[in-house]
């Protein structure tokens, strides 16, 4: 018997995706009706929080927030259900439709206690970058977690379950084109999951990039898009108002003393990006909105040399914007600086669209935006509308009375604590053992001291959450949801609402992310194209609900991890 033709394979495929559909209660009227996306386009906007959008609407062009948020399918009410709301968590969390717990990503960088290090969440020394010389530049990096990095190596491969883009490549024989793109490489890596190709930016090549995980050498489209230089446009020019200043809420705050100061950046309009061959010149961009610029700009490349969307066999492309988390980082959610780069990122996703539009027809693509985490207000802008907000210092945490007193306890002489690294204490295992300790009693003792520091609300060992003996509260189930025994730490830390641990590696700024309170957990989840009917939801949903309703759209597998539940809405119910 001869082997079917690539065409009959093809058809096969769409046979097995029309049957898919067809079985699916939630999805029968919607796939009797309408064939399958050729383009499957999802949005993740780095430290998007739920609101943000809503309060700026009214000031947003045609196009882009404002055609998703009226055209599409809107869920108004959308929440991460773990507690270490990070960049690689939310990422993954929305990529396999899981929880940490089960996917492994924990956190941004854990503790390795095997060789007493940071682990930083895709790096694998196994796979280097194909392009000489655009390893982290551990001197101008901005990023913390990036630092932790021991070598350029970055792969998908500490994701330990599938993701839907992985069950796409397998429900169509490999015939899907899978490609994830960001600035950051985590916010590439985990979309595109383990089938997929990712590509991100390296501030030291001022290019974007990609491991030997992917290629053994980069596409000639790629080589040409990096031979133009596309970073030097911005080269002696200032990242400037898009409008007038009384335009903005925040038009009358533009300088204000909590917000980070980088030297030659400022913390005023204009912000300027100096010469591009200067030591912080692509840093700057990264922090502004040329990040998601150049972002779109290898997006609409990608599109158009892979022929994304060109045929019946539906293609994945995920887009991470970046830029919002670091100007919401360095300035805060509430500021001149995040209120122009949104609108600006607004007029960048009309572009996307529009491209999409002309390329592949919206009618043809199921587009869904959604965020990894949202962000807390900076605590001095709390402060000055009457609301308690502070930022922690953890640094001096061994030397405190109490817990000398734990180290007299149990006869510990030597520092009792490893390290703190968000949101995880690690104690000092090989010192606990030596002593002949029993390690719950340690960890129970240090937990029950540290509720007693101000703006520590919560501490869950690591013998308890092994053992699920925890309170039944929402904020324990979010803790639970993120503990994967073999990268966890010994202490789960939760700080009350609005304290904020703000130094990033002797980086003080202004904010940050990655608590259980419902601020950093709100994020939109909006479904669009492929004539969905317009909808505003507003009951409770979750981000591991749209790998789920990506699956059951498409008729493929769930992601092997999969607890999501499909969102009803986009199937016409």
């Amino acid at each position: 018997m001869s082997s079917p033709s690539p065409g009959t394979w093809r058809g096969l495929g769409l046979i097995g995706l029309s049957l898919g559909l067809l079985s699916a209660p939630l999805g029968a009227t919607q796939a009797t009706t309408k064939p399958p996306p050729r383009l499957i386009l999802q949005i993740t906007v780095d430290q998007l929080r739920g609101d943000l959008p809503r309060r700026t609407f009214d000031r947003f062009g045609e196009g882009g927030f404002r055609y998703l948020m009226e055209q599409g399918i809107r869920y108004d009410n959308a929440h991460h259900g773990h507690a270490n709301t990070e960049t690689i968590v939310g990422h993954t969390t929305l990529a396999t439709g899981t929880h940490p717990s089960t996917h492994g990503m924990v956190a941004n960088v854990w503790f390795d206690h095997a060789d007493e290090s940071l682990r930083y969440n895709v790096e694998d020394p196994r796979y280097h970058l194909l392009t000489a010389g655009a390893s982290i530049d551990q001197e101008t990096e901005i990023d913390p977690t990036q630092k932790a990095a021991k070598t350029d190596g970055r792969s998908p491969s500490a994701i330990l379950v599938s993701t839907f883009s992985d069950e796409l490549a397998l429900f169509t024989a490999g015939k899907a084109k899978v490609f994830g793109v960001s600035v950051k490489d985590r916010g590439a890596i985990a979309l595109a999951g383990h089938a997929g190709k990712a590509f991100w930016f390296s501030k030291a090549k001022g290019a974007f990039v990609t491991s030997n995980y992917y290629y053994d050498a980069y596409p000639d489209w790629v080589n040409e898009w990096n031979a133009k230089e596309p970073a030097a446009a911005w080269a002696n020019t200032s990242w400037e108002l898009m409008h007038e200043r009384d335009t903005y809420t925040y038009g009358d705050r533009d300088d204000r003393e909590f917000e980070t100061n980088l030297p030659g950046w400022g913390r005023t309009f204009p912000h300027p990006y100096g010469p591009g061959d200067s030591k912080y010149y692509t840093t700057f961009l990264t922090v502004s909105p040329v990040g998601d610029e150049l972002t779109l700009d290898f997006a609409k490349a990608l599109i158009e040399h892979e022929g994304l969307g060109q045929d019946d066999v539906p293609d994945y492309l995920s887009v991470s914007f970046s830029s919002t988390d670091y100007v919401g980082h360095l300035f805060g959610p509430s500021s001149l600086e995040s209120e122009d780069n949104l609108l600006r990122l607004d007029r960048t996703l009309a572009e996307l669209l529009a491209y999409v539009d002309d390329a592949v027809g919206l009618a043809h693509t199921l587009v869904v935006l959604s965020a990894d985490h949202g962000a807390a207000e900076a605590p001095p802008y709390m402060n000055e509308l009457g609301i308690e907000a502070r930022y922690m210092d953890f640094d001096a945490l061994d030397k405190t009375p109490a817990i000398e007193a734990l180290k007299r306890r149990f006869g510990i002489g030597q520092e009792l604590i490893e390290t703190y690294y968000h949101p995880y204490l690690h104690l000092n295992r090989e010192l606990i053992a030596e002593q002949g300790l029993d390690p719950a009693s340690v960890e129970r003792a240090v937990a029950d001291e540290l509720v007693k520091f101000d703006g520590v609300a919560m501490a869950f060992t690591r013998s308890d959450l092994v053992t699920q003996r925890v309170p039944a509260t929402a904020v324990a189930r979010r803790v639970l949801r993120n503990h994967y025994p073999a990268r966890s730490g010994d202490i789960y830390v939760v700080l009350e609402p609005n304290w904020l641990v703000n130094d990033f590696d002797g980086l003080t700024v202004a904010t940050a992310h990655g608590s259980p309170w419902r601020y950093d957990t709100y994020v939109p989840i909006i479904f669009a194209g492929m004539g969905l009917e317009p909808r505003v939801v507003t009951r409770e949903v979750q981000t591991v609900d749209v790998a789920a309703t990506l699956s059951l759209y498409l008729g493929t597998k769930f992601p092997s991890g999969c607890v999501g539940k499909p969102l009803e809405e986009v199937f016409g119910h």
